[in-house]
């Protein structure tokens, strides 16, 4: 399996809704069994809610705050995060080039 960034990112922003109305800032490259990566670039405000699975996040450009579980960090290119399965989380002051990967895997409810 391959994905091409470039072409993923054409897919971005999805469609708009009541939650995203800037748009669907994900799309899904690749998936597997348990696994599903995608590539996230919200804009405006990060609406996103917990995740039923674990999550890692890999910044490729850009910057924001990451806030998980009311801790802020600042995060950049080359960044990398981990969320447990429904740990609350978001992002926040997000630049106009932030992009990262975000690779989902696990049975819901995350590892043990």
């Amino acid at each position: 399996m391959k994905a091409s960034l470039g072409s993923l990112l054409a897919r971005l922003p999805g469609p708009s809704s009541e939650k995203w109305p800037d748009g669907e800032p994900s799309t899904v490259a690749l998936g597997h069994g348990t696994m599903s990566v995608e590539v996230f670039a919200p804009r405006g405000q990060d609406q996103q809610t917990p995740h039923s699975q674990d999550e890692l996040y890999f910044i490729m450009s850009g910057s924001a705050d990451f806030i998980r579980e009311g801790r802020r960090s600042q995060v950049a290119l080359g960044d990398a995060l981990f969320v447990p399965a429904n740990e609350r989380h978001h992002f926040e002051n997000i630049s106009n080039d932030f992009l990262s990967w975000v690779v989902f895997w696990g049975p819901n409810g995350g590892e043990r």
